[in-house]
């Protein structure tokens, strides 16, 4: 199923309810409770506490036969996985407190259905497991009557967009707990947090409004496929307000030197003429092309820079130049590439693309490996390696952190240093013709 692009998994940056009311304050005749289960109760907390009228949102636990812990709930659901309880896991929840005589309750679950996927079952977005499923605990009738109201209704807003059907489990509560403090008001407190949220894109009817003139959010344009490169084309999928995606931008395509053409949207669908192996879930999700169709995705960007590199990377590379890159793996000597290269240029990390020797560092060592006895500035990190009974400098590429090598104190000036070099996990690139 497809997810309008604003929609999509992001940083959650919207504005949220000033200050939070005393304890004394809820207790009111004019205030109500009900019980959200929208996935990671994270980005349901910031969303919820947005609207106006709404005094309070607490994140917590609800309608399991566990206890009530955020430790309990993750061993709980792994157990669920392996098949060796049948006992009922929490979901993740919110508990919302509003004022009735500022927004009834009718207009929360409008949020509520507006700012998740409620058709995706045991799941949302990255987050997938019991404990994230979409659920109304109400606390009497009057709820449960609204909650299948707004639930029948916004299906009906589904449906003719041609969407699935709504999973969203509508019970009395039960069992109730708050969560640990570190939970509460946890994008406040960490900005950049996940959020864990995302939405349909479907809005929910206007009274007097046909089903089929109902509208939906503006979706961004698709990219063109015959503008991109068919035989290999990064995309990488962006949404308004997500934190990951600019980070993922400063971190990595800002200094995107990779021989792979990349390319970013807002749209969540594929490029004109090309095929998603399925629909999108997260912010950013970077997917891999292939003659128009998707062969691989990494989602969910969390700086994890080395990482990321990595997935490209065993897209790009040989089985025997993977050994090398990420198995700390070492080419016979004399086999290697680039033995004999002393045209002018520079040697490049095969998956980043980014500069690690020039030709004019690199001499003949005679061990049957390329050597170099200066990088770039900042090409190069350095690990101490004891494997194999030596003691040894390892020499991985900066960019990506692929193994590259290692360093010795045998080479010749000024530096004294030899960088010795697998020569199938370089690239080299020519200087320009003058």
């Amino acid at each position: 199923m497809a997810l309008s692009s604003s929609f999509l998994i992001s940083g959650c940056v919207d504005d949220v309810a000033a200050a939070k009311p005393g304890k004394a304050a809820l207790q009111s005749a004019n205030v109500e409770s009900i019980v959200l289960g929208m996935g990671c109760f994270w980005g349901a907390e910031k969303r919820m506490a947005a609207i106006p009228g709404v005094l309070d949102v607490e994140s917590g636990y609800a309608n399991g036969e566990i206890a009530g812990t955020y430790d309990a709930v993750l061993a709980h659901e792994r157990l669920l996985q392996w098949g060796k309880t049948r006992q009922r896991n929490h979901a993740e929840v919110v508990k919302v407190s509003f004022d009735t005589t500022r927004v009834d309750l009718e207009k929360v679950l409008i949020q509520f259905w507006e700012n998740h996927d409620p058709t995706q079952g045991d799941r949302q977005g990255n987050d997938v497991g019991t404990n994230y499923r979409s659920a109304i605990y109400t606390s009497n009738d009057t709820q449960a009557a609204i909650a299948r109201k707004t639930r029948d209704a916004y299906q009906s807003a589904l449906s003719a967009q041609k969407r699935g059907s709504i999973t969203t489990e509508i019970a009395p509560l039960k069992a109730y707990f708050t969560a640990e403090e570190y939970h509460q008001d946890y994008l406040e407190k960490n900005p950049n947090g996940y959020c864990g949220l995302g939405g349909t894109g479907v809005r929910y009817p206007q009274a007097g409004v046909s089903a089929a003139s109902q509208p939906v959010a503006a979706k961004a344009p698709r990219l063109d496929g015959k503008s991109l490169d068919f035989q290999r084309q990064l995309v990488v999928f962006e949404a308004e307000d997500c934190a990951y995606c600019k980070k993922f931008k400063a971190d990595v395509l800002d200094h995107w030197k990779s021989p792979v053409a990349v390319v970013r949207t807002m749209s969540s669908e594929a490029p004109a003429g090309w095929t998603l192996e399925k629909a999108l879930f997260a912010t950013p999700t970077i997917v891999l092309f292939e003659k128009g169709r998707e062969i691989s995705r990494y989602t969910g960007y969390n700086g994890e820079t080395p990482r990321f590199w990595k997935w490209l990377g065993f897209h790009l590379l040989t089985p025997a130049q993977q050994k090398i890159a990420f198995e700390q793996g070492t080419e016979r000597p004399g086999t290697g590439s680039h033995l004999d290269e002393k045209r002018p240029g520079t040697f490049v990390d095969p998956i980043s693309g980014a500069p690690l020797f020039r030709s004019d560092a690199k001499f003949d060592s005679g061990t049957g490996w390329p050597s170099f006895f200066n990088p770039l500035p900042g090409a190069l990190s350095l690990h101490e390696d004891n494997s194999h009974g030596m003691r040894r400098v390892e020499v991985r590429s900066a960019s990506s952190g692929i193994h590259l090598g290692h360093v010795f104190d045998d080479g010749p000036p000024p530096t004294g240093k030899r960088y010795c070099i697998n020569g199938n996990v370089l690239k080299f690139v020519p200087d320009a013709a003058k």
